[in-house]
């Protein structure tokens, strides 16, 4: 999968980069985005933008404790943060069969605690921070990843 760096130079510019990201996925009724980073990179702060940019408005939250959050957006998503999961096997106790990738999008903070019990991912994000700002790695695979990373890289 090549990769595309991107310079996230304030909240602003991260906001802004996960409202294209939305839009470019909402034109897919579903897929899989891991968000890699450490604690405080933005794996969060992306997440919200995603969200706010498809209609949900109200609190986003990091779903530390309750793993998983549900929003009803169109296209729907589900957002993770597996972080306290115990060990792979859990995902199974967190409902994710009623809202299945290829219907909902689904995005992952600490996708690594899934282990193999996690569809590989149509984007990967990595975050590091990087001064006052963000550094963004976007990975794309399969051909659903790449039609969204190219309609991305064309509005860089």
């Amino acid at each position: 999968a090549e990769s595309v760096n991107i310079a996230l130079v304030d909240d602003a510019a991260t906001a802004a980069f996960a409202a294209r990201l939305a839009t470019a996925c909402a034109r897919h009724p579903g897929g899989v985005i891991w968000l890699d980073g450490d604690l405080g990179a933005g794996k969060t702060s992306v997440a919200r933008g995603f969200l706010r940019a498809l209609g949900v408005s109200g609190a986003v939250r990091s779903p530390t404790y309750t793993l998983v959050e549900y929003y009803d957006c169109a296209p729907p998503v589900a957002h993770m943060d597996l972080y306290r999961l115990g060990s792979p096997d859990e995902l199974e106790d967190l409902g994710l069969d009623d809202c299945p990738p290829d219907s909902h999008w689904w995005l992952v903070e600490w996708p690594q605690r899934g282990g193999d019990r996690l569809p590989k991912p149509d984007l990967h994000l990595a975050l590091a921070i990087d001064g006052s700002g963000r550094r963004l790695s976007l990975a794309a695979h399969g051909e659903r990843g790449r039609s969204i990373a190219e309609e991305l890289a064309n509005q860089l």
